[in-house]
């Protein structure tokens, strides 16, 4: 569908021109589908390479979401046609396909600012994290909630959730917890907050701008330029407090450093917590997959030597391990298909997924070399 990303130009002032590209799929909150993918990854290829683009505006239509995450009803059809126990070949393209999009938008050699307003949930997430200017509005609400859908934080969430403050990237892994703009902030998710109404005039903005050719000595110019004219719409009043911040020594006893048992103790307690943000994530992660806590613990102490290229290189092989075991569709039909919120999890506890069971997460499904075996 050639309309599911809407391309195209912005002239500027200097006669050079802004990449501008819009999901544009409302009625699914904009969630990224593979058909999405495949019409805009090819346009930020052919934007890199044209020294006539200075830079690329991505966003999402209307005012709700940017993107609510990757399309996982999509993912649950092709699950539910593989083989059981077989991973699903057109999950495996998706996942192969979403990542190399990431990756290219966290290697951008030209600016990229993600507007994100509304709903950015995981895959949405994935697409704003590698945007050099990451903009967040008062309506940002943003999330990684796949352990309430069996899966983990991927799209290189096992990258920049260990980047976060302390251990809260761990916490938010576990429990889904949402983010307004101030804490998406706080977590290195945004880089500015600007009030809702200034994304109607951005355009012209950046129109009336003149850019620098494209930096090929990379002295950022053109990064720097940008920062500035964001830094100009930034709101000063009116940003909502950040519960990630105010919690973040509640959230540091509360992961501790004594290992997943003693984690998951504390975190299904605080389900009965006096504060009502806190208490959510208590209750989500009660109600979360045991498997998907044990895969973002497993994730969370191998990635930190690792390369963002590395990351994704892991990442593929425990999504699509993901479809071939049974909570990442289990969780879908609860929350998605059927709507009827009561997942039957493979495991009743975390004490009851061994060692064994997550290791296979981590064993290569295809022959031959990594799909994504070229990222740098």
């Amino acid at each position: 569908m050639d309309d599911c990303v809407i391309l195209r130009d912005i002239p500027t002032a200097c006669g050079r021109r802004f990449g501008h590209a819009t999901l544009n799929a409302p009625k699914s909150l904009n969630a990224l589908s593979l058909a999405m993918i495949d019409r805009l990854a090819p346009q930020l290829d052919a934007w890199a390479a044209d020294p006539g683009i200075v830079g690329v505006l991505l966003d999402g239509t209307g005012e709700k979401a940017f993107c609510a995450g990757g399309d996982v009803a999509a993912l649950y059809r092709a699950i539910k046609a593989a083989p059981a126990g077989e991973a699903a070949p057109e999950a495996a393209a998706f996942f192969e396909r979403e990542y190399r999009l990431d990756y290219r938008i966290h290697t951008f050699p030209k600016p990229v600012l993600c507007w994100g307003q509304g709903i950015v949930m995981g895959g949405g997430i994935g697409l704003m994290a590698g945007a050099s200017h990451r903009v967040a509005t008062p309506t940002t609400r943003m999330a990684m909630p796949e352990i309430g859908i069996g899966l983990y934080p991927d799209v290189g969430g096992s990258w920049f959730l260990r980047r976060m403050p302390g251990r809260t990237g761990l916490f938010l892994a576990l429990t889904g917890a949402p983010l307004n703009a101030a804490d998406a902030r706080f977590a290195g998710l945004a880089d500015f907050i600007v009030a809702d109404e200034e994304r109607e005039r951005l355009p012209g903005l950046l129109a009336d701008t003149r850019w620098d050719a494209p930096d090929a000595a990379g002295t950022g110019a053109n990064h720097a330029r940008l920062g500035a004219l964001l830094d100009r719409l930034a709101l000063v009043d009116g940003v909502p407090a950040s519960p990630l911040r105010e919690h973040f020594d509640r959230i540091e006893a509360l992961i501790g450093h004594d290992g997943l048992a003693g984690i998951g103790a504390r975190l299904t307690a605080l389900a009965a917590d006096a504060d009502p943000w806190l208490a959510a994530a208590g209750r989500t992660f009660a109600g979360g997959a045991p498997s998907s806590a044990h895969l973002a613990w497993a994730l969370w102490q191998r990635v930190p030597r690792l390369s963002l290229a590395e990351v994704f290189r892991l990442e593929y092989l425990v999504s699509v391990a993901c479809t071939a075991h049974g909570d990442f569709a289990e969780g879908v039909r609860a929350l998605l298909i059927d709507k009827d919120r009561k997942p039957r999890w493979r495991h009743a506890s975390l004490a009851e997924v061994g060692g064994g069971f997550v290791a296979d997460h981590f064993r290569p499904r295809f022959t031959g070399p990594h799909p994504l075996a070229d990222l740098a």
